[in-house]
């Protein structure tokens, strides 16, 4: 016997070559396996895998069970024939064959599956993904009243605006300046800020005249045609004429 890799290649009276295709000519009926040893045939199978301790399980199997369909053969060749055994031996090796071509299709798929390009190792991926992609389409629902608001928003905002000024008694800074200026120059002495307002202001006329009269003091004291005194923060604001 001649073991190559993992092929069993038979040596024995009447067959040398592979064990399948002798299985495959048997079929046939190519080979008078009444001329092979099946003893022969079973020593050098158990030879065989005994020097091949590192082949893999599935073909020590076929090679096994081979082995048996080609002794099954030959003990339906030598014994007599009973028609009513259904399927004929024949039939049983035409279906062991194409199982073991599908078996062996299914192998090879599984190593092109397993030679493909690997995650991580042949191809990699993206450091900054783009994920996927959100499609949004608005559904608007709105009765009469939604409407008619919408609409009243909108023209409210397109609508020209007018601002009409409410007319306010106010004292203006020009004229609480010729007043305090005219007023200073009669008085004689220190006078509160309160002095130089007009006779009889309330409200907010006096609000106004207060803050027109203090600004018109400080600008006074700025030309040097007034001095101003206070003692204390938020006390009484006098005026004066500079002496």
């Amino acid at each position: 016997m001649d073991d190559q890799g993992d092929t069993l290649t038979l040596d024995i009276d009447g067959w040398e070559g592979p064990l399948d295709l002798l299985l495959a000519l048997a079929r046939s009926q190519k080979v008078d396996l009444r001329q092979l040893s099946i003893l022969q045939l079973v020593e050098q199978y158990l030879a065989f895998m005994d020097r091949a301790r590192a082949l893999k399980l599935e073909i020590a199997a076929d090679y096994l069970v081979m082995a048996a369909w080609l002794a099954y053969l030959k003990s339906a060749l030598l014994l007599p024939h009973d028609p009513e055994i259904e399927p004929s031996p024949e039939e049983l090796a035409l279906r062991l064959q194409l199982r073991l071509e599908r078996l062996n299709a299914m192998r090879e798929a599984g190593a092109r599956l397993m030679a493909r390009d690997r995650l991580g190792r042949d191809v990699f991926l993206r450091t900054a993904p783009e994920g996927l992609q959100t499609v949004r389409q608005a559904a608007w629902q709105a009765d009469l009243f939604d409407l008619i608001a919408a609409y009243g928003r909108v023209s409210a905002r397109t609508r020209p605006v007018m601002h009409m000024v409410a007319s306010r008694p106010v004292m203006t800074l020009e004229t609480a300046l010729e007043r305090v200026a005219l007023l200073l120059g009669e008085a004689m002495d220190w006078a509160t800020i309160e002095a130089f307002l007009p006779v009889g202001a309330g409200g907010v006329f006096r609000k106004s005249a207060l803050a027109s009269s203090f600004l018109a003091a400080l600008e006074l004291a700025r030309q040097g045609r007034a001095e101003l005194r206070q003692q204390a923060p938020f006390a009484p604001l006098y005026l004066r004429r500079p002496a």
